[in-house]
């Protein structure tokens, strides 16, 4: 085969990003073992016990149980079907944002589940008494998001855990974009901050694994009871993951990442994305463009189509939120030089632009 892979130096929409060096190293290594048949392949489930340890040191565990994911869907799928196993209700309600991943849709549906999404308020966050109105005695899920995936916002995730808790259902939190970057800041988000029950973390993300690598965390390891199934033919007789084979490539690049990168260097990740979305912000504000402050490294911005159209044109992997913002995420291979040069292409098709793109470096 001679296809090359994409370069990601015009990437700037994904979330996902080039796995670290050590993580892709690992992944080849590993590419064959299964962690799903952990009684055939003892040494990649030994490090599966390790990855979940060092994921609940990320999200605030101590004592962590979970496994790694495909990804975030799979990992909210799965704690959906945590929650509806646990409900008493032949079809029980789970409550969400609108900012809530497309995923908990898919999984609502799977499930057979009804999905009640609230509205956010004015700052894009779960609006709290939407929520208190929407949960009853029927919910089994209450949903909180770190790190929305189109404005990169944190919802009140100690008040939410409240309400899960007044209803009597669980409560999970997907962080699957932010938990490499809250750690970094002064956001109540994990285990150690509110009553979560489960939660989702993705190391293929901002945690520069190889891609697949998600993760799902649980707070009580009983919860993973309700993922059980029988596996008779195996040498393991259960396993309680969505998908049965599952490549260690995941496993070990997670392993590697985190033993290269926490804290310092994922510390130092962060600083320098946060440092690039602020950069970008106010250099499209500049331009005269109406932008959503980015709290964490995500940049929305109401570009006009024609523009966003051009930018594609000239090759730019971007995107747009629900309500048709330009959306850039300063992801780990996100440089200030792309974006140097995607202002550039920016300015260049925008009509009041008087002055050229400046660097802060």
């Amino acid at each position: 085969m001679r296809a090359e892979p994409q370069s990601f130096d015009r990437v700037l929409s994904s979330m996902c990003t080039e796995p670290h060096p050590v993580a892709r190293e690992a992944a080849v290594r590993f590419l064959a073992t299964n962690p799903g048949d952990p009684g055939t392949y003892p040494q990649v489930s030994e490090l599966e016990r390790e990855a979940v340890s060092r994921l609940g040191d990320v999200a605030g565990l101590a004592e962590a149980s979970g496994y790694v994911a495909s990804g975030g869907t799979e990992a909210n799928l799965q704690a959906v079907r945590i929650a509806r196993e646990r409900a008493d209700d032949h079809r029980p309600n789970v409550v969400m944002p609108e900012s809530g991943h497309f995923s908990f849709r898919k999984a609502a549906t799977v499930l057979e589940v009804d999905l009640r999404v609230v509205p956010t308020d004015d700052d894009h966050r779960a609006d709290l008494e939407a929520v208190r109105q929407a949960a009853d005695e029927e919910t089994a899920l209450v949903v909180g998001v770190a790190g929305s995936t189109e404005y990169g916002r944190v919802d009140p995730i100690p008040e939410l855990g409240e309400v899960a808790r007044a209803v009597d259902a669980l409560f999970h939190v997907d962080a699957a974009w932010g938990g490499f970057v809250l750690p970094f800041t002064d956001y109540e988000w994990n285990f150690a901050h509110a009553s979560v029950d489960t939660l989702t973390i993705d190391p293929h993300k901002m945690g520069q694994a190889a891609v697949p690598a998600g993760g799902l965390l649980v707070q009580d390891e009983t919860l993973l009871d309700e993922l059980a199934v029988d596996t008779p033919y195996l040498e393991t007789t259960s396993q309680a993951t969505l998908t049965g084979t599952r490549s260690g490539a995941g496993v070990a690049s997670t392993v590697a990442a985190l033993e290269e990168l926490w804290p310092g260097g994922y510390a130092a990740q962060y600083e320098r994305s946060q440092a690039n979305a602020e950069w970008l912000a106010g250099e499209l504000e500049a331009l005269g463009y109406d932008v959503v402050e980015p709290t964490l490294p995500l940049v929305a911005a109401d570009v006009s189509t024609p523009t966003f159209e051009a930018l594609r044109e000239a090759g730019w992997r971007i995107s747009r939120t629900g309500s048709g913002e330009l959306r850039v995420v300063c992801t780990p291979h996100v440089t200030r030089a792309m974006l140097e040069a995607f202002l550039a292409d920016v300015a260049e098709l925008t009509p009041q632009a008087t002055a050229p793109v400046s660097s802060c470096d």
